[in-house]
């Protein structure tokens, strides 16, 4: 689903250090406190206030770091030291990647006492069958925002969105796979396809909506709909309903081809030094009424069906926050596709940004 600064969340610390377990070991201070967690997630993904209580509950102090994409998650992770980090948030397909490429600790499920509050559609995915190695956090769609005051048009799907009368009017989401699969599903396609010569095909159509595109935001695209600077946006589908609470003309469009689908994952890097840290805080973010704070101020998909039935009618009832059932039934997650493809599709979004 974001480059934004370092946040780091001090609170504090108590308690005796946290033993060893599983893919790595507990650090503590020297102060006897009960030590640390590096994060590295999404950008505006887990409130502030979410990560403060559990601070203030464990004493266990949590230093946040964020990206934009998956791409940028995994060329930090790799630049840095093992160990860098204790949790990082990939998505459906990079949690593929990064499996393949045994840069993921197995999860220790026995401390994981609240997995059974995800629904089961969100658990033993296919792209982490079991759940070895990951948990879901949030997911969503990529919709369409439409300021209905500026534009006439009926939008129905995203094939609308090339019409050469947009232009310049247009903000997209800054990550290469969701707008290259956009692109294809336009056409009828497949988000994963991999043949070259249908990618030429993909490529001239992309190219062909460089025109309309004004803004590339995957950290807060609503703000250039809330705003007015933009009439149309591909964003993620929560960010287009905060705009809609900001400005009534905004509607959402789920795109009638199917749209883009994404889940966020909770995992362990290979070498992290607070593992078991790193256990709490996935099972404290597994808790209902923690899931519930989150849907709060973040309204995207949320797997955590006890966190959902917490919730109020409004926003069980609103498209926008709780996404119906058939949308995402009938939309399609991106794979993690070979080197060479992957290596096609840098070059479409190159060329793209020129």
């Amino acid at each position: 689903m974001k480059k934004r600064v370092i946040a780091v969340l001090m609170a504090a610390m108590a308690a005796l250090p946290l033993s060893a377990c599983g893919g790595g070991a507990s650090t503590a201070s020297a102060a006897g406190n009960a030590g640390e967690l590096n994060l590295f997630i999404w950008t505006e993904y887990v409130p502030d206030a979410v990560i403060e209580q559990f601070e203030e509950e464990t004493g266990i102090q949590v230093n946040v770091s964020t990206f934009s994409s998956n791409e940028d998650m995994l060329a930090k992770v790799r630049s840095e030291e093992e160990g860098a980090y204790d949790i990082v948030q990939p998505s459906d397909y990079m949690v593929q990647q990064m499996i393949a490429n045994d840069m993921l600790e197995e999860l220790d499920q026995e401390q994981l006492t609240n997995l059974g509050n995800i629904g089961e559609a969100y658990l033993d995915p296919s792209y982490d069958p079991g759940n070895v190695y990951s948990v879901p956090y949030l997911g969503g769609v990529v919709a369409i925002g439409v300021n209905t005051d500026r534009i006439t048009d009926e939008i129905t799907g995203y094939d609308d969105l090339f019409n050469p009368a947009y232009a310049d009017t247009t903000v997209v989401l800054d990550d290469t796979r969701a707008i290259i699969g956009v692109t294809e599903r336009s056409m009828g396609l497949s988000m994963n396809e991999s043949d070259p010569d249908t990618l030429a095909e993909v490529q001239t159509k992309l190219l062909s909506w460089k025109p309309n595109i004004k803004l590339y935001d995957s950290d807060s695209p609503k703000s250039a709909l809330i705003s007015g600077d933009c009439t149309i946006g591909v964003a993620w589908s929560a960010e287009i309903a905060l705009a809609m609470d900001e400005n009534p003309a905004i509607e959402i469009v789920y795109p009638e081809e199917g749209a883009y689908k994404f889940i966020d994952n909770w995992t362990v890097p290979k070498g992290a030094k607070n593992y078991d840290n790193a256990m709490k805080f996935i099972n404290y973010m597994l808790e209902a009424e923690t899931g519930q704070a989150v849907a709060q101020e973040f309204p995207y998909l949320n797997p955590n069906a006890a966190a959902i039935e917490l919730m109020d009618e409004e926003y069980r009832n609103n498209i926008a926050k709780n996404v119906p059932q058939e949308v995402i039934e009938n939309a399609e997650f991106v794979e993690n596709l070979d080197t060479d493809t992957l290596a096609i599709l840098d070059q479409m979004w190159t060329e793209l940004k020129k």
